[in-house]
């Protein structure tokens, strides 16, 4: 009985509109130590904040910037990186935000291992995997998407794993203590052009997080370097991260499929208006679906795992026709 009634709440659940969700974006710089790494972290979290309003219309309001030095920019740094002021964030976001909105944490910096643990480096007492994972408990009923793009910080995976989580980590052990640059290409990912692999003039975060290993793996190549730095995604809430996140393949990288830096609302896509009426429906359908599964997901803790199981894998066979057809049908137009 318990699980034709959970299969009948999902059926409902997934058949019914997305309720309007904000995203809400937390930057944070933290401590560099030398002035080309000062420059380097202003410059990738101002690029994120600019694009994040700009480009996909998050509003000014839902974004919060923490770095080293409040003086170096005054008008967009909103206070200083110390554990006391990102905890303080943090806890005033969990207040304001919707029971359903998205929260994005950025971390760009360095990190360090002390004593078996991973730490993010800040001016003042760093801050370590457990402290953060503390801070995302008050958020029980939002999606987050936690992005430490700092060395050493692969720790963090298990640490924060969890239901409506996804976790990316430069990464992918607290051994990888080199400085990084994913951050650099993961910023580069919402700015740019390069990352919307789907050409749904959106940019998920499973394509962002593609995106920046590829260019991560290219740029060391490049340099002729050993590659020093191994990112991973975790969005299933299993704490293991995967290098090579795939939908179809793996079960990290559908949460992150679904997730879109966007404005309140998420305006309608320009492909859903084509000229094409065969790919503005696709896009229609691909969206609706994108949301539905969004939906269960949200859900998932008060579900019977094998309904939610059953219904998502269809969800997910049905996306993947409908996307394989539009890039059928794009080809063909080229």
């Amino acid at each position: 009985m318990r699980t034709l009634v959970a299969l009948a709440v999902a059926v409902s659940l997934v058949a019914a509109p997305a309720a309007a969700q904000q995203s809400h974006l937390v930057v944070v710089s933290g401590l560099s130590g030398e002035a080309r790494y000062a420059d380097a972290f202003h410059e990738w979290a101002v690029t994120l904040i600019s694009a994040a309003q700009e480009r996909w219309g998050v509003p000014e309001s839902n974004i919060a910037f923490l770095a080293e030095r409040t003086e170096r920019d005054p008008e967009r740094i909103d206070a200083r990186s110390t554990r006391e002021n990102i905890e303080t964030t943090l806890e005033t976001l969990a207040v304001r935000a919707g029971a359903e909105d998205h929260v994005f944490i950025v971390l760009i910096g360095h990190g360090s291992t002390s004593d078996g643990e991973s730490k993010f480096n800040l001016p003042g007492p760093d801050m370590t995997a457990t402290d953060f994972a503390r801070l995302l408990d008050a958020f029980p009923t939002q999606t987050i998407c936690f992005v430490n793009a700092a060395s050493a910080s692969g720790e963090f995976v298990p640490a924060l794993s969890g239901g409506r989580r996804a976790i990316i980590t430069a990464t992918k052990t607290r051994l990888e203590r080199n400085e990084t640059v994913f951050a650099a290409f993961f910023v580069e990912a919402y700015a740019g052009d390069g990352a919307d692999v789907d050409k749904d003039q959106r940019v998920s975060v499973l394509e962002a997080f593609s995106y920046a290993s590829r260019e991560v793996a290219r740029a060391y190549e490049d340099d002729g370097k050993l590659l020093t730095e191994h990112a991973l995604l975790d969005d299933d809430g299993d704490g293991e991260g995967t290098e090579e996140p795939d939908p179809q393949s793996t079960s990290d990288g559908r949460l992150a499929m679904t997730l879109f830096l966007a404005g309140p609302g998420e305006p309608v896509l320009a492909a859903e208006t084509s000229s094409d009426p065969r790919l503005a429906a696709l896009y229609g359908e691909k969206r609706d679906l994108e949301q539905q599964i969004a939906e269960l997901r949200r859900q998932k803790d008060v579900l019977d795992p094998e309904a939610y199981d059953q219904r998502l894998e269809e969800l997910l066979v049905e996306l993947a026709l409908v996307t394989r057809e539009i890039r059928e049908i794009e080809e063909a137009q080229q």
